[in-house]
């Protein structure tokens, strides 16, 4: 039992080897690929990391409105993740918490019964 328990060992060390060697290719591999996939990202949508000008209609962007490009990749992973194929994301947009509360507020309204 002492020599099948070893060989076990062993291989599992083999394999937890190989995995760490993968891993640190991996890494290697994302490490030089997130600069150009963000300069790609960049370049594809312009108006993502630029503030836009401000218009007749339209309210100026604020700096800290912009979107980084860390977080556009991820949407990018996760949309293709999802999607289980590559997706082209074509806005991002940045929606204000009242759209969401005022919902949440008619949904409430909406759920009393009323009485006559």
């Amino acid at each position: 039992m002492d020599a099948e328990l070893k060989q076990t060992l062993e291989a599992m060390q083999q394999t937890l080897a190989a995995l760490a060697a993968r891993v640190a290719s991996l890494e290697a591999a994302l490490a030089e690929e997130a600069p150009r996939a963000s300069q790609a990202t960049m370049a594809a949508a312009p108006e993502l990391a630029t503030p836009s000008t401000a218009g007749a209609g339209t309210p100026h962007r604020r700096a800290d409105d912009e979107i980084a490009p860390e977080i556009l990749l991820a949407i990018s992973a996760a949309v293709a993740a999802f999607l289980g194929e590559r997706a082209h994301v074509r806005q991002i947009r940045l929606i204000s918490s009242q759209a969401w509360g005022q919902q949440g507020r008619v949904n409430v309204q909406a759920s009393h019964t009323l009485y006559r």
